[in-house]
């Protein structure tokens, strides 16, 4: 992997990571308990806690992303970077542009 390549990761990385830490917030604020004194109805209340599961799952989901993003950023850091953790071969340069936090080739994973 040249540095031209390595810088160009980099930078991916880092705007995938402002991304997500913004969906992040916007989930946490749609995940948050819905307060009885509010009245919106018995029905809307049972579709605002079915939403709310579902926002959850997408928040976990982000959080997980974003956790492994940043061990990927850490990564980056090292000779290894850009290594399968299986194989040893090179990941290609296509797929850790798409996931900087990827750890392994297409065929290990």
């Amino acid at each position: 992997m040249t540095q031209e390549e390595r810088r160009q990761i980099l930078t991916r990385a880092k705007r995938k990571r402002m991304n997500l830490v913004e969906r992040i917030d916007e989930y946490r604020e749609l995940t948050r308990p819905i307060p009885p004194s509010d009245a919106i109805g018995r029905v809307s209340r049972m579709d605002a806690i079915n939403n709310r599961s579902v926002n959850e799952a997408a928040l976990r989901q982000l959080e997980r992303e974003l956790e492994q993003l940043d061990m990927g950023l850490l990564r980056m850091r090292e000779a290894k970077f850009g290594k399968c953790m299986r194989c040893g071969e090179d990941i290609p340069v296509g797929r850790l542009m798409l996931m900087p936090g990827a750890t392994s080739c297409v065929r290990c994973t």
